[in-house]
């Protein structure tokens, strides 16, 4: 029996990357999983896959956040999966990566409506979905703390909205035994970082630089910090800001 069995989790944004070694990581602590995915169903599947494989339990959802109605939505897909959730991982996210002469106020509405008003009307939506002695875990970034990449400014700012949401609502929800934290990664391998990276071998050795360990992050090294959240280890820790990036701002 794993340390999450008989809980049910939720992760956005778990069709890849992070939330899908999140989503992976709690499965095979004994949580069944909801999958959310905005538009790549296959590999959403993939994800309940592996987790089957594992000897765990999971389903896809799949709902694109970002316009009004969304999350109301999300949970309605829930519902018809399970009837609670013991821990929600807001996770899904997009960035924009530009000099602020270029970024419109479309682009800056978008990575808003998805990273800051997705998580809070989430919360908000599923409160009575939340079970007492719950988990909220929101998924930040190194960069809400560090003027290192610039470009990636309007990403930055909706983080540091995040890190504020989590504080202030480890206050409401404190009363009901649920913890809510913020969990924020560096440079971590995923697809995404393999294409803007790998392109150019001194591109990813000064990524490994960024961090005290010399190397750049794998999923797993955040999904076992969620994991720690998640269990009754992490019982006494809420309204935190969990630094996940391997030293990359010491």
């Amino acid at each position: 029996m794993g340390v999450l069995a008989g809980r049910t989790a939720l992760v956005t944004g778990a069709s890849r990357g992070i939330g899908r070694g999140i989503a992976e990581r709690l499965g095979r602590d004994g949580a069944r999983v909801a999958v959310h995915y905005g538009r790549n169903e296959a590999a959403a599947k993939e994800t309940v896959a592996a987790i089957e494989e594992a000897g765990g339990s999971a389903f896809a959802i799949g709902v694109e956040l970002g316009s009004p109605g969304d999350t109301e939505a999300l949970w309605e897909e829930f519902d018809r999966h399970a009837d609670g959730v013991d821990i929600l991982v807001n996770n899904a996210g997009i960035g924009v990566s530009r000099p602020i002469e270029e970024i419109d106020e479309e682009e800056y509405d978008r990575v808003f409506a998805v990273n800051v008003r997705a998580p809070f009307f989430l919360v908000r939506h599923g409160l009575a979905r939340l079970r007492d002695g719950g988990r909220v875990i929101n998924i930040s970034s190194g960069l809400a703390r560090t003027a290192l990449m610039p470009n990636n400014m309007a990403y930055a700012m909706t983080k540091g909205a995040l890190d504020v949401f989590s504080r202030d609502l480890s206050k409401v929800l404190g009363p009901r035994n649920i913890t809510v934290n913020s969990v924020a990664p560096g440079i971590i391998a995923t697809d995404n970082t393999y294409e803007l990276l790998h392109a150019s071998e001194k591109a990813w050795a000064q990524a490994a630089a960024y961090s005290a360990l010399g190397r750049v992050g794998e999923t797993a090294d955040v999904a076992d910090v969620v994991s720690f959240l998640a269990s009754d280890a992490g019982r006494w820790v809420t309204g935190s800001w969990v630094d996940a990036t391997g030293g990359s701002l010491t």
